[in-house]
């Protein structure tokens, strides 16, 4: 029987990702193994970046959420999650872990504590490192996929990885964003009823952490987030019925920051067209989080 082409370069693909690491790379172009985080498991399209990779976070050899993460200033563009129900505590016993794919394809797909590190590895020429946040006052990491954003101790522990961290500046994070992160997994734990999917993420404006007199990790100037719940408790007071089926957030990252921004998702898709390298079709959800009838 002859094969089609398209047949012929499937196999050969087959073939060749069976050579390639254990099979199932965690950096890759696709996030083929984390489509089940992002809704209609698309995720957001129009994002134009070279140094942009797609990164599958692998924990305990499951994948735990999907990261979109910028090698070049060493933090990520958003990272995307499914919401679980939980209390809200937060685990603080966790080690920090790195990605080791962003040093070496052929490397594992799960991330690594940095106790762990791979001697062949050169870790901090595509990522950031503990030594970048070791002598930072001002700035704490901050993870895009929160621990209190999770239920099952292995997700929760997958969130500590500094491919899923910024800088955020210690009085907001520890504040106002922490207070809105409370909003709404209160929101979500009472009024959701089906899977939430959350896309988290930053712009920038060129300012760093410096670390021997090199720039090295960007500080975000806005921390935005957006939510998409496709069925909610349709009789929810108006107060919160309105921020249904998405809404979005965001918070300036500065020390005098005393506001989170309640806006919709349309309006936070526009303030990251103008601060970041995405195209006019710019969209976080697909259909823009509008249920099926």
């Amino acid at each position: 029987m002859s094969l089609s082409v398209e047949s012929q370069l499937g196999s050969v693909l087959l073939v060749l990702a069976c050579f390639v690491g254990l099979g199932q790379l965690s950096v890759d172009s696709s996030f083929r193994e984390c489509a089940h985080f992002l809704y209609k498991q698309q995720p957001p399209t129009g994002v134009q970046n070279k140094d942009f990779q797609s990164i599958c976070q692998r924990y305990n050899n499951q994948p735990r959420y999907a990261t979109l993460y910028d090698s070049s200033k060493r933090i990520p563009f958003y990272s995307a999650y499914t919401f679980k129900r939980s209390d809200g505590e937060k685990h603080i016993n966790f080690p920090w872990m790195y990605e080791p794919q962003l040093s070496s394809p052929s490397a594992t797909d799960n991330m690594l504590p940095f106790l762990e590190v791979l001697p062949e590895l050169k870790l901090d020429e595509a990522q950031a490192v503990l030594e970048d946040y070791a002598d930072s006052v001002m700035y704490v990491r901050g993870q895009l996929n929160p621990d209190e954003h999770q239920a099952d101790p292995d997700d929760k522990a997958a969130t500590y990885t500094l491919t899923n961290v910024v800088p955020q500046v210690k009085d907001f994070y520890r504040t106002q964003w922490s207070h809105h992160l409370n909003n709404v997994r209160q929101r979500l734990n009472n009024y959701c009823h089906s899977t939430a999917y959350v896309v988290t993420g930053v712009t920038t404006t060129g300012n760093t952490i410096r670390r021997d007199n090199v720039n090295r990790v960007a500080i975000p100037k806005y921390i935005w987030s957006a939510y998409c719940c496709p069925d909610f408790d349709t009789n929810a007071p108006y107060d919160i019925r309105y921020k249904f089926p998405s809404f979005a957030a965001y918070g300036l990252n500065e020390v005098a920051s005393s506001f989170i921004m309640e806006v919709s998702q349309k309006r936070i898709e526009t303030l990251i067209k103008q601060q970041m390298p995405v195209d006019q079709n710019f969209q976080l959800f697909a259909s823009n989080c509008i249920p099926e009838v």
